[in-house]
């Protein structure tokens, strides 16, 4: 696993990268405020319900969450799962929000 600022995230994104981003919070917490990823909560990576990833196992996948906690436990469940390039985004939406206001 590797980690990632939001800046760097957000520098990415500004250049035009098509980059899989995926939010591992709850369903109320991406409706109240999300950065465009797709959303895949914890619990369903946790319970190796990975089928929505299974053809991207080999291509760099951005996890984010609240505050980059849940997000480096979905790093390490999918790296044990055989996924290749997971990266932690340090400091999730809470850091983001704060970059960008």
């Amino acid at each position: 696993m590797t980690n990632i600022t939001v800046e760097e995230l957000k520098s990415r994104i500004d250049a035009g990268e098509q980059l899989n981003i995926i939010d591992v919070r709850e369903p109320a917490e991406y409706a109240e405020y999300n950065i465009g990823g797709e959303l895949i909560p914890l619990g369903k990576i946790a319970g190796m319900q990975l089928e929505d990833l299974e053809d991207r196992k080999n291509e760099e996948l951005i996890i984010h969450c609240k505050m980059g906690g849940r997000s480096m436990q979905a790093c390490m469940i999918l790296e044990t799962a055989g996924f290749t390039n997971v990266v932690n985004v340090t400091g999730g939406v809470m850091a983001w929000k704060q970059m960008v206001g």
